[in-house]
């Protein structure tokens, strides 16, 4: 899944004169929490987030407030002022995993989105929330069984066709490296139908040829390890 899929298109930006004030007005209506800066041509040049915009504001336990003496002190900074210049930023066609990768790596929020140097919208980590729920399949409910993958070839294949042949319908696959046992990876199977049979009938089943580690049903966890 690409970017501009997920994407934020109707970003709200600054400016690089735009008022450091009239931007914390539109953090504290909107509930942004970064603006890309872009110039006269449209092109980006930098990004200021809702840190930035709170570094700057005047702290309310110091005696006096700049913010008094019009035409001066927070009335003269402006976005080029207090903004991070040329932030990490993905193409429209990048892939989701690529984005979640840099947010994670560079500990950041969002990311603007550029072609061609033009600003064409925003991927924030709520974005790659939203497709990841999608991606797994969590969002349509259901069951979802864990099991471990000792390396053979094809068992992950032969995992799903047997799914198949059960009259189980899956919605979506993950597969990750085990967090304990090197070398093993684990597959997350998510289930949109179990057909006729009930979750236990299918344990039972898979079990007899698959290591199950737990399954996942109506919210309820079952450890089978």
């Amino acid at each position: 899944m690409l970017v501009r899929d997920w994407m934020t298109i109707n970003v709200i930006s600054l400016g690089v004169n735009s008022s450091v004030l009239d931007a914390a007005e539109i953090l504290r209506e909107k509930n942004i929490r970064q603006f890309p800066v872009i110039d006269s041509a449209g092109l980006l040049v930098g990004i200021v987030s809702d840190r930035d915009i709170r570094d700057a504001m005047p702290s309310k336990f110091i005696p006096g407030d700049p913010i008094s003496e019009q035409g001066g002190g927070l009335y003269t900074l402006t976005a080029e002022d207090i903004m991070t210049m040329d932030p990490i930023s993905v193409p429209s066609d990048a892939a989701m995993t690529e984005v979640a990768e840099l947010q994670v790596k560079h500990k950041i929020g969002g990311l603007p989105v550029v072609d061609s140097g033009q600003l064409m919208g925003i991927i924030t980590q709520q974005d790659v929330l939203r497709y990841l729920c999608t991606a797994s399949g969590s969002l349509r409910g259901g069951a979802q069984f864990a099991v471990r993958m000792d390396g053979r070839a094809n068992l992950l294949a032969e995992l799903l066709c047997d799914l198949r042949e059960l009259g189980v319908f899956f919605s979506s696959v993950f597969t990750a490296h085990d967090a304990v046992n090197s070398g093993f990876s684990n597959a997350y199977v998510s289930i949109e139908d179990m057909g006729d049979m009930s979750v236990d009938e299918v344990v039972d089943i898979l079990q007899k040829k698959y290591l199950l580690l737990f399954y996942v049903a109506e919210g309820v966890t079952v450890d089978l390890m």
